[in-house]
């Protein structure tokens, strides 16, 4: 009986040579972290930063941050981790078909949420507004700050000492200093890893997004049969399957739609590589045309569904509740710790001295969970709750 060889990082960096596209990141030619650390036996420097994440505080808080709905309103919804796992799968699907980098792209998905607040998609405004004379809060931006300062595991170093790949498609958004495609001359876009994952991001999102809304009985069906996504897909298993029950016709239409979106983006980005003639991840990055997206049709579609759900659910009168008292917590939480410092924790109080007391709040409450800025809220507002 023959045994397997144990598999060295080295053998891993060479299958990548060998299997991946031209234009696709390649874990050997990093760019390099933060701070020098010697290189892992058996993992490439874009898993190792996989499990970093996976392991840091920040990402296990996603489990109880919220999408639309705050967390007590029922335990199906998605929540900011569910999300980025779904982000992943998709991510690494697509790299996989189109053989660029799945670690990297894993990567990018697992940490792409990590500098949400709580709150859902209402949070990052609220926190914006409170700190409009202090720099402002973007969570792309504060991703960076999480990943390069907040979290501490390592006694060398503060942050996780990511990769600057895995940087970059963090900040995808952030157009300032602190990202690091900002910093290197003739860089316009990310890595082609980085693009599939905003993509991913964006399809997760609304398609998730309308099966929530459904469930929750927050979108009209009636309307909701009006987009062309939907309608193609449910016409198709109508025909297919008689008296088929509405929970399976929706898993199945959703999944048709994910499907499609793919489809689409992949068949699209190759297009748009072959023509742009890119060769390299230099040429993704120094393009003059960002190289992932959709064709026009899908485009449309996807647009009609995106502006649907902004209009009927992101909108709904239910949500709009939910935000505001959102606000309320956050606004309270805000200008307590500003007006009273000695509110905070011991350790808040003592970390980040280069930081306004404004910038150290703003970590403190952005770290928090939905159910932990409730609950911080009644023991600051509450006279009866227990500290």
């Amino acid at each position: 009986m023959e045994y397997g060889k144990l598999v060295k990082r080295r053998d891993l960096e060479e299958l990548e040579n060998n299997s991946l596209a031209s234009y696709a990141v390649k874990s050997f030619d990093s760019r390099g972290r933060q701070h020098k650390e010697k290189e892992h036996p058996y993992r490439t420097r874009f898993q190792r930063d996989r499990d970093r994440v996976i392991h840091s505080s920040a990402f296990r808080r996603l489990e109880y941050k919220t999408q639309v709905f705050v967390y007590h309103e029922g335990d199906y919804y998605r929540t900011r981790l569910t999300h980025s796992m779904e982000v992943a799968q998709i991510a690494r699907s697509i790299c996989k078909s189109m053989q660029l980098n799945e670690d990297l792209a894993e990567s990018i998905a697992l940490s792409h949420d990590l500098g949400h607040p709580p709150f859902g998609h209402t949070g990052q405004k609220i926190l914006n507004g409170l700190l409009k004379n202090h720099g402002g809060f973007e969570h792309n931006k504060q991703g960076l700050r999480v990943v390069r300062l907040l979290e501490k595991r390592y006694p060398e170093f503060s942050g996780l000492n990511l990769t600057w790949e895995l940087q970059e498609g963090i900040s995808k958004h952030s157009t300032d200093t602190e990202n690091p495609i900002m910093r290197v001359k003739d860089y316009n876009f990310p890595s082609l890893e980085a693009q599939v994952v905003d993509c991913a991001d964006g399809i997760a999102y609304n398609a998730h997004d309308l099966d929530d809304g459904i469930t929750s009985e927050l979108l009209n069906l009636e309307q909701v049969r009006k987009l062309a996504l939907w309608r193609e897909h449910e016409k198709d298993l109508d025909l297919k399957y008689k008296n088929l029950e509405f929970k399976l016709k929706k898993y199945q239409v959703v999944r048709q739609i994910i499907n499609d979106l793919i489809s689409d983006f992949r068949k699209t980005t190759l297009k748009n590589l072959k023509v742009s003639k890119i060769q390299s991840v230099d040429d993704v990055r120094c393009t003059k045309k960002r190289m992932a997206g959709f064709s026009a049709l899908m485009s449309k579609k996807n647009g009609e569904l995106k502006k649907f759900l902004h209009k009927n659910l992101y909108s709904h009168r239910k949500v709009k509740r939910m935000e505001f008292k959102s606000e309320m917590c956050l606004t309270g939480l805000f200008n307590a710790f500003t007006e009273n410092s000695a509110l905070l924790p011991e350790s808040v109080q003592r970390d980040g001295d280069n930081d306004s007391l404004q910038r150290r709040i703003c970590d403190y409450i952005s770290g928090m969970t939905d159910r932990y800025a409730i609950s911080e809220y009644k023991k600051l507002y509450s006279p009866g709750e227990n500290d």
